[in-house]
């Protein structure tokens, strides 16, 4: 049996971890791309015009139900879907993709509902002030609405991405080498279980820690630029 020290074990995690790292990112962007678009078409359909109430109605169920499906679903699930369930018509997935995929689909569920609700959050006051001053929809929320929304979902979003990052581990069971993976597999050749998963923990809090306390700074910034 080959002897690994600990430096071999860490070592060979850091190169996994990378990949949780670009995993995270890939997902809280994509995410993050398509949450911004559920959140304007959601709240475009709240503010339609009277002759397009039909359209509003159905694109508003449309979003609705997109959201609740990647609420409601295990994450798991959708790893699963994403990956067998593609190769059911033929289409060849790898690993890679499924996760980056489902992921990404899942973070935008999540944020699309966060940032809704510091949108509400806003008073109503707001949004007529801007229609006062003859603001069309883009320009009331690029100008007036959204940074103000900004300071409120700055710790829900960074305390998401937290989540999305520990999501990654379960990338592993459709075979993604990622952090957890590897984890796996380097006890599988080590058979020292606890050695192995404590320095994988000690990592995931490594990367988790930093943005935990990043999201605190700029929380509190924020509030004393206000």
């Amino acid at each position: 049996m080959i002897e690994f020290s600990i430096w071999d074990i860490f070592r060979n995690l850091l190169l996994a971890g990378r990949w949780t790292v670009v995993l995270s990112l890939t997902a809280f962007i994509g995410g993050g791309v398509v949450g911004l678009l559920l959140l304007v078409g959601r709240l475009s359909a709240a503010r339609a015009t009277p002759g397009s109430q039909k359209i509003a109605r159905l694109s508003s169920s449309v979003l609705d139900g997109y959201i609740q499906l990647f609420q409601g679903t295990p994450l798991l699930m959708q790893l699963f879907l994403a990956y067998f369930g593609l190769g059911l018509f033929g289409v060849d997935v790898p690993a890679w993709v499924a996760a980056a995929l489902a992921l990404t689909l899942y973070t935008s569920a999540y944020l699309a509902e966060i940032w809704r609700g510091c949108v509400d959050a806003i008073p109503k006051g707001q949004w007529e002030a801007a229609q006062s001053l003859a603001l069309n929809f883009g320009e009331q929320l690029r100008h007036i609405v959204l940074p103000q929304a900004v300071r409120i979902a700055v710790p829900p979003t960074v305390g998401f991405l937290v989540q999305v990052i520990k999501g990654t581990a379960l990338a592993s069971v459709i075979g993604f080498i990622e952090l957890t993976k590897a984890g796996t597999m380097i006890t599988n050749a080590t058979f020292k279980p606890f050695l192995v998963y404590s320095c994988v923990a000690l990592m995931y809090f490594a990367l988790c820690f930093p943005v935990s306390l990043y999201a605190r700074r700029l929380e509190r910034k924020m509030r004393n630029g206000r």
